[in-house]
């Protein structure tokens, strides 16, 4: 059964043409999926066009002359069944009545289905939904009560927008986990969409939608129900992304743009986080959570997860306290035995991973207390939370996480210093001015660029795998190394603790094996060089990125010297860049790779 996932959904109410305003909602919301892509406009009846591929592709097939003023659409990534036309949304009924968008995944579509008396155009849980809906209206004659009846019964995770072709004053649209926004016209139009930055070219003006909610949407309203009818007030919020840093600019990728962005992030990290006297400052309320607590359970996937590993040093070895550091969709199945007290601090970039946010359905239903660092204000996780701390990163475009990683590794050394400050503990160098003088060595080393894409020809355009080896926080960034060579080359990677080479992984060292060994850490770098010996010994092309003081004349790239705690937001550089280089070599698509998706929303 073929499940839609990570998807974008837009939608339009007004008394203007829609076309090419859900053309440009979905081109931002690109990053959620580009298998396929549909729209859907009232005009003499409803009107569908879908085309596998990108939004690029959608556009050269919707005619010229097609438009009406109320639409919605959708931007695909498939995980079950292949990309195809009739697999791509929207679905129609069987009476082509009602016309439906989805993202999400619906758990008991078999079941549903056995209950349906209609052959089905796709392989979709979509299309099941959606013939629900046709169903439940033949028996009532309502369209809002089949709605909430088929809501009901939907087992799983949904945003949906329904149109229906009898009664084109009113959009439907309902949320359970997936996310879905609001956006408020000026009294002749409204809006819906999975993220605000789809619709900010008509409103920064949203409504956030709650778990098991529908919405009732015309031109000039908005009614909020829940599966009981009963009407919901909620006040708009002022959505606070800047459009401006959405778009490219001059660069050929967004992945490079952010690369580049990330001085620039932390020394807006430090500012956001400093007080007048130029102490760093956090709210006492987000203090006051974490104090007291006996251990911090960081919850995280992928990058994020990585970023946490970092994390847990930091909080560890500047605040002295104990933390553990666990993925998010392993945790939610496998929780380990926790302390009398825990703290639960998730990490994501769009707060909207679902399952992390899994997690911290289960820490609250336990009722200890958890802690979001996002970069993404207003999020599900963020509002979840008892309290948020923000990366202040910007929006991140490219599937490839960068700055969001160096965003919340500094995020996390703030806390850290700042829990640190409030228990009395002694730290031996000043957090902030080690940001600011890392902000200026980053840009050192971003300005190589022709460096790295020295080094990624030299080492990475033949092999189809690669190692990254370190010790302690090396072999950390080592594994984001890998994860980025990965998703964006599709070269194979893995990073290794460097002692456990010769437990198995050096079996796999040939000739020209390219070995990407980092070389930061003061106390084992010599373990890390006798590391190093021994690949080279069994043919390996080495690749050894040093920081200042601890270089040989042979290594590849010295990145400056800095305190070692805080080395990875150095150390990552190097690597971010020779996986962008190598996907470059390679004629992969960068900002979106394949089978991936930049918000992981459902399990």
């Amino acid at each position: 059964m073929e499940r839609c996932n990570m998807c974008g959904i837009v939608g339009m109410i007004g008394q203007v043409n829609t076309k090419e305003i859900l053309l440009k909602g979905l081109e931002k919301l690109e990053y959620r999926g580009y298998d396929s892509a549909g729209l859907a406009f009232v005009n003499d009846g409803v009107q569908v066009h879908k085309e596998v591929g990108r939004i690029a592709a959608l556009r050269e097939v919707v005619p010229a002359e097609a438009d009406g003023t109320v639409g919605i659409g959708h931007t695909r990534w498939a995980t079950h069944g292949v990309p195809s036309v009739p697999n791509a949304h929207p679905h129609q009924s069987a009476s082509t009545r009602f016309t439906l968008v989805h993202n999400g995944v619906i758990e008991n579509d078999e079941q549903l289905k056995a209950e349906l008396n209609v052959d089905l155009l796709s392989d979709t849980d979509t299309e099941v939904i959606v013939q629900m809906i046709e169903k439940n209206f033949n028996e009532t004659g309502d369209v809002a009560e089949a709605f909430r009846q088929t809501l009901r019964v939907l087992h799983g995770s949904y945003a949906l927008a329904l149109i229906d072709a009898e009664n084109p004053d009113v959009l439907y649209v309902a949320k359970n986990k997936s996310p879905l926004l609001v956006g408020l016209g000026d009294g002749t139009f409204n809006v819906v969409a999975s993220d605000a930055m789809a619709m900010l070219q008509v409103t920064d003006q949203f409504v956030e939608l709650h778990d098991g909610e529908m919405i009732i949407l015309t031109r000039d309203s908005v009614t909020i129900q829940d599966l009981d009818g009963n009407v919901q007030e909620r006040e708009a919020y002022t959505a606070e992304i800047d459009a401006s840093d959405i778009e490219k600019g001059t660069y050929a990728h967004y992945m490079l743009k952010e690369m580049d962005e990330q001085p620039a992030v932390i020394r807006n990290i430090v500012q956001k986080y400093q007080n007048e006297a130029g102490d760093i400052t956090l709210d006492q309320s987000v203090r006051d959570l974490v104090l007291g607590r006996d251990r911090v359970y960081i919850i995280g996937c992928g990058t994020s997860y990585h970023a946490g590993l970092i994390g847990k040093q930091l909080i560890e070895q500047i605040a002295g306290i104990p933390t553990e550091v666990h993925i998010s969709s392993e945790f939610g199945y496998n929780m380990p035995l926790l302390t009398e007290k825990p703290l639960f601090l998730f990490l994501s970039q769009s707060g909207e991973t679902a399952d992390s946010r899994a997690v911290l359905v289960e820490a609250k239903k336990l009722g200890h207390p958890a802690l979001t660092i996002t970069n993404v204000p207003g999020s599900t996780l963020s509002r979840e939370a008892n309290a948020t701390l923000l990366l202040h990163a910007g929006p991140e475009i490219a599937v490839a996480s960068t700055k969001a990683y160096t965003a919340q590794i500094a995020v996390l050394a703030v806390l850290a210093f700042d829990l640190a400050q409030a228990k009395g503990v002694a730290v031996n160098f000043d957090l902030m001015k080690e940001l600011g003088k890392i902000s200026s060595a980053m840009e050192s080393v971003m300005s190589q660029k022709d460096r790295f894409q020295e080094i990624a020809t030299e080492y990475l355009s033949e092999s189809r795998n690669a190692f990254f080896i370190g010790r302690g926080q090396d072999a950390y960034v080592g594994m984001e190394g890998a994860l980025k060579l990965k998703e964006i080359s599709y070269i194979q990677a893995e990073g290794y603790a460097g002692g456990e080479l010769k437990h198995g992984p050096i079996a796999l060292i040939e000739d020209n094996t390219p070995v990407i060994a980092l070389v930061t850490q003061p106390h084992v770098h010599l373990n890390n060089r006798g590391n190093v010996k021994e690949v080279v010994a069994r043919g390996a092309n080495a690749c050894v990125i040093a920081a200042e003081g601890l270089e040989l004349p042979t290594d590849a790239f010295v990145i400056p010297a800095v305190e070692p705690l805080l080395s990875p937001l150095l150390s990552v550089l190097p690597l971010q860049l020779i996986s962008y280089y190598a996907a470059l070599g390679r004629d992969c698509d960068v900002d979106k790779p394949r089978n991936l998706a930049k918000s992981v929303t459902v399990e």
